[in-house]
């Protein structure tokens, strides 16, 4: 039996994230495991906007996103003869890549340190450090984004005594 059999990648679709993609890609093909990429709308960027914005036309925007990213990793699974199951649901980006791993049954999770944030990871902390805090599924998380070619693999499970992975940047 295999290590791993399914690899849970969260994406947002920046280039950066792409790195971390090209590592779960690259663990599954090893393993000969299934990749679920998964893009999670952040309900909360949007939920302050004014009664008068167009929801739909956000909404509309929000999906279009969504559905480009994680089509772009069931694109690049094929080069890595790796299938590709992809999903997009709406919420917390931590809690829903938390939820998803544990509901698919998923044996680890591979997502970059950092994506999109900007302010906002600094004033709520980053999906990736939220997501090894409070996944019981391990963790593997990528360095990206900045530019050094290093990349940090560090594993994290609930309870474990081993190393716990944190953001950086």
């Amino acid at each position: 039996m295999a290590l791993y059999e399914r690899v849970l990648v969260p994406t947002d679709g920046s280039p950066e994230g792409e790195r971390a993609v090209a590592h779960a890609l690259e663990l599954a093909a090893a393993h000969g495991a299934d990749v679920h990429a998964l893009y999670v709308i952040n309900t909360a960027s949007y939920a302050g906007m004014p009664m008068e914005t167009s929801w739909e036309g956000v909404d509309d925007l929000l999906r279009a996103d969504a559905k480009a990213a994680v089509n772009t990793v069931g694109e690049l699974g094929d080069s890595f003869d790796v299938d590709v199951t992809t999903a997009v649901v709406e919420g917390s980006p931590s809690r829903e890549i938390i939820r998803y791993a544990e509901d698919e049954g998923c044996d680890v999770v591979v997502m970059g340190t950092h994506g999109r944030g900007g302010i906002d990871r600094l004033l709520l902390g980053s999906v990736a450090e939220k997501v090894v805090r409070g996944s019981s599924v391990p963790v593997l998380t990528v360095r990206v984004g900045d530019g050094d070619g290093e990349a940090e693999a560090a594993t994290s499970e609930e309870g474990a005594a081993g190393p716990e992975a944190s953001s950086s940047s």
